[in-house]
């Protein structure tokens, strides 16, 4: 299985230094969102995932192992999970990603992915 948080080799080197935000998420079975923020380095790596309407306004911290593969061009990132599994995923907490429950919020959040075979 890929590191959650880490994306793979042949999708690292085309993200790193570059912004992801405003590029659309594509899950398996169609559009989820767009980048609200990405985050790159190996063993941390992240996207947050504004939904819009889809599910009410709510955003998604997605692992970076999640990503299948990013397009450029059409400004893309497609993910291995269909619209359904993103929206069962627990809801992104701004809060509780910087304070001390970090390590907590990015336990569970890894725990539902981790569920998949992505």
């Amino acid at each position: 299985m890929t590191n959650t948080w880490t994306y793979r080799d042949d999708i690292a080197t085309g993200v790193s230094g570059r912004s992801l935000a405003g590029y659309d998420v594509e899950a398996t079975d169609g559009g989820i969102g767009s980048i609200d923020e990405h985050s790159d380095p190996p063993g941390a790596g992240y996207l947050i995932v504004d939904t819009g309407f889809w599910i009410f306004g709510k955003k998604r911290l997605v692992p970076a192992g999640v990503v299948q593969r990013v397009d450029h061009d059409e400004e893309k990132v497609y993910v291995g999970m269909t619209k359904d599994q993103i929206k069962a995923a627990p809801d992104y907490d701004d809060t509780a990603r910087a304070t001390d429950s970090d390590d907590w919020y990015r336990t569970s959040t890894e725990s539902y992915y981790d569920t998949y075979a992505w």
